[in-house]
């Protein structure tokens, strides 16, 4: 099946040749003619499988189709709305909306905290048909009367579990109640959980089902391997793989902040370049060590689950597990990260005995033994006793502030928070704490 025949428009299909896409991907298959027939769906997909693009093409085709409704103020009204977890998923969705609706004549903009307010209500008051939103910064425009959303016409909702997760219900639900009653909803999860469907039930009307990937099952194109080593010799471990192994592009996870800090410097000074991303940094800081990791200017990028979920890394090889999450669906995520839209990966995870309850409850969790395997020089010691192992608030690497990404494909399978609203002032990242979800630490804001 090729991109002709799921009825988008010649523009559209122009633009997704530019991307060198010639087949669209199976969420892409089923969800486009549902969405372009104007119905509801509910679908479960997990981050590269496509599902930005299966859900940007066919809102795009319909606001063209449609004429807009008059806006209050002579303002253009917003007709699309998508709402996010994080802003590094905001921005990509906000990418892929640019990328595939350049040749129509619709405005879109991008809206999220840790940046100054200023020039996004500059920008919402010029008029926009499609916003893609963080909740927190979405619900001060509103409340600051630099934007109407009484004139929706389709609502997004994406990575809706990770929004559950990280404590956005009560924004979803003030941000339901601003939206006209007669619009089109379409939910994204990469998992049904008892809390998805009660939001779906309430959200969506008749809504098509479209599943493309089982709940946690991690790629069966990743490479998944345990490595049993001491604690204190993890970073020796990780550094000798990388140089040799010959690894180019590794995205490696620990469990918290400072700890994320402190294994950049480390394999800075073992001569591998390296660069941390986490909620304590600076938006300016995170996008710029993104950037350079997607630039092979940096070797290794460091953690915590901010990025667990959704960064569009074409073709990322190497996913390491330097410590192993405590909640074992942090795990399926983080893997995720490689093995993408048909290419292969690796996923190596170095364990030692204080995470051996972790790991089982990960192997549980995705149904298989993970292979394990010593590597020479690095024997664990079988005298080291296991000791507690710190959990971070908020959850495995502070899960609750998690990343997005725009789900990509490859170029023969298809296109691929509570967001701040003060500036640099609150941790650098709009947080104001440590905190489970509803304490506003790391929400993405």
């Amino acid at each position: 099946m090729s991109f002709d025949s799921l009825g988008l428009s010649a523009e559209l299909l122009r633009a997704v040749s530019d991307q060198g896409y010639d087949e669209p991907t199976p969420v892409q298959k089923q969800a486009i003619p549902v969405i372009l027939e104007g119905r509801d769906i509910l679908a479960g997909a997990q981050t590269g499988t496509g599902k930005t693009a299966g859900f940007t093409l066919p809102l795009l085709q319909r606001l063209t189709e449609s004429s807009a409704a008059p806006g209050g103020a002579g303002r253009k009204p917003v007709r699309a709305l998508v709402l996010t977890p994080t802003r590094e998923l905001a921005a990509q969705v906000g990418e892929s909306v640019e990328t595939y609706g350049k040749y129509l004549s619709l405005n879109s903009t991008v809206i999220f905290g840790g940046v100054n307010i200023n020039p996004q209500m500059n920008r919402l008051r010029r008029g926009v048909d499609i916003v893609v939103a963080t909740p927190g910064r979405l619900l001060d425009h509103v409340g600051q009367g630099s934007l109407d959303l009484s004139s929706v016409e389709i609502l997004v909702l994406d990575e809706a579990d990770r929004m559950l997760d990280m404590g956005f219900i009560h924004d979803i639900r003030k941000v339901l109640k601003l939206l006209p009653n007669r619009r089109q909803n379409l939910l994204f999860s990469a998992t049904f959980s008892a809390e998805i469907k009660t939001l779906a039930d309430k959200l969506l009307d008749s809504p098509t089902l479209i599943e493309v990937a089982h709940r946690n099952t991690a790629s069966e194109l990743v490479a998944q391997v345990v490595h049993p080593v001491d604690r204190v010799r993890k970073r020796e471990l990780l550094s000798s793989l990388i140089n040799n192994e010959g690894w180019q592009q590794i995205l490696i996870f620990t469990r918290t902040k400072h700890g994320a800090n402190r294994l950049a410097q480390q394999l800075v000074q073992d001569g591998i370049s390296a660069a941390a991303i986490h909620g304590n940094k600076s938006q300016a800081a995170r996008t710029r060590a993104l950037a350079e990791f997607k630039q092979n200017k940096v070797r290794a990028l460091v953690a915590t689950d901010i990025a667990a979920r959704g960064l569009d890394i074409d073709q990322l090889p190497h996913v390491v597990n330097f410590e192993l999450p405590n909640v074992p669906e942090d795990y399926v995520h983080r893997i995720g990260r490689t093995g993408r839209a048909g290419n292969e990966g690796e996923a190596i995870s170095l364990v030692c005995v204080d995470e051996s309850s972790f790991l089982r409850d990960i192997e549980r969790l995705i149904r298989k033994e993970i292979p394990k395997v010593v590597v020479e020089g690095f024997e664990p010691d079988p005298s080291i006793k296991p000791e507690p192992v710190f959990k971070p608030r908020g959850g495995a690497g502070h899960r609750n502030q998690g990343p997005g990404g725009r789900a990509g494909g490859n170029r023969n399978q298809g296109p691929g928070g509570r967001d701040g609203r003060g500036g640099p002032n609150r941790n650098s990242s709009g947080a104001r704490g440590a905190g489970r979800p509803g304490q506003r630490s790391s929400r993405g804001r």
